[in-house]
């Protein structure tokens, strides 16, 4: 979206005032839960050896140079800090969180900016059912903060959905997602769970009946996530928030399996108004099964883009040393300002957008 006038321009900025007024209530609410719930603050470095390993993420990169030219490297500016927050829970660190200026290349859209702030926390020593509270507990104290600048109805809205923070969020797996709003038995199209990812034929046969396209030369990945936008996506935190969780395995590059069923993950993301705002997982601590599952996205991402995201042996090494038993979270905070403060687009919640 291009302003009608400059950012800095007196008009466009008055437009902008109250929703940024409630981002600097939300910032301050935010800071306000963590801290009662005992959480440290903490700061990362944004330049790193790997900027995050996500088969469709594209992170952007530098050149950093070493005085009296002892030597140059490419770094990568992150799309998360989870590598290093992770690192921080192996030091002894137990609850952690931060503001995380992050970066993502070739995305722009009224959801999506190429710098964005991304609130990321973890627990050591406790599941990720513990950040589906936290996630509530951030959304309601967030659209109260909000509420208070604006004064209005203190809902969550996006294009004529809207989503009461008050309720208690609905809890729906991705089988379940599948099988209510399309008719697809998921967990049937994953013939091998251990396979990278699994033969697309019946998925794709699923999707067909359901109404979905899909073609000979989709993959199962393709096919998921066309059913996903299509069908399950416009359907989820209507009335109230959805946390939709145990994702596939193969989908979730970073979380442990479910013991009862391997062929689903201990993740979840967490949905009002059909947007998607945070994403946790029950964090993997394999360090073997991590290393492999790098090196296929890796592969992913290189066949799709070009170029592969450099491996942070230091982080391997940090899963070695032992990382604790630990969930995490991260939450776009951009847009759950823009849902709290019923803007229309992210630049409306930015100081400043990136020209």
């Amino acid at each position: 979206m291009s302003l009608k006038s400059p950012w800095w321009h007196p008009e466009s900025l008055a437009r902008r005032r109250p929703f940024l007024d409630s981002r600097r209530a939300g910032l301050k609410a935010v800071r306000a839960y963590f801290q009662a719930e005992g959480f440290v603050d903490v700061e990362t470095p944004i330049l790193q050896v790997s900027g995050g390993i996500e088969r469709h993420i594209q992170a952007l990169t530098t050149t950093l140079h070493e005085p009296l030219a002892q030597g140059a490297s490419v770094r990568a500016l992150h799309t998360s800090p989870e590598f290093a927050m992770k690192k921080l829970l192996v030091g002894g660190m137990t609850k952690i969180y931060q503001m995380a200026r992050v970066f993502r290349d070739g995305e722009r859209s009224p959801l999506h900016h190429p710098e964005f702030t991304m609130l990321e926390w973890y627990r050591a020593n406790e599941t990720y059912e513990a950040m589906m509270r936290d996630c509530a507990g951030v959304l309601g104290m967030v659209v109260k903060a909000a509420q208070r600048t604006q004064a209005h109805d203190g809902l969550l809205k996006w294009h004529g959905k809207v989503c009461d923070p008050n309720l208690e969020p609905e809890r729906l797996t991705v089988q379940q997602a599948f099988a209510t709003y399309a008719g697809i038995d998921l967990l049937a199209s994953i013939d091998n769970p251990d396979a990278p990812m699994p033969n697309p034929d019946r998925l794709r046969s699923a999707a067909k009946q359901a109404g979905v396209q899909a073609s000979v030369s989709d993959t199962w990945e393709d096919i998921f996530f066309r059913v996903m936008l299509d069908k399950v996506e416009p359907k989820l935190g209507e009335g109230r928030a959805t946390i939709l969780y145990e994702y596939p395995a193969c989908l979730a590059a970073l979380a442990q399996r479910k013991a009862a069923d391997p062929r689903v993950a201990e993740r979840f993301e967490l949905y009002a108004c059909g947007v998607e705002l945070a994403n946790a997982f029950g964090e993997l601590t394999d360090v073997s099964e991590q290393r492999r599952r790098f090196a296929h996205d890796r592969k992913m991402h290189q066949d799709l883009y070009g170029t592969a995201p450099a491996m942070d042996e230091d982080f391997l090494a940090a899963l070695d040393a032992g990382l604790p038993p630990s969930s995490g979270c991260a939450l776009g905070f951009d847009r759950l300002v823009i849902l709290a403060s019923h803007a229309s687009d992210i630049t409306d919640v930015l100081w400043a957008p990136v020209a």
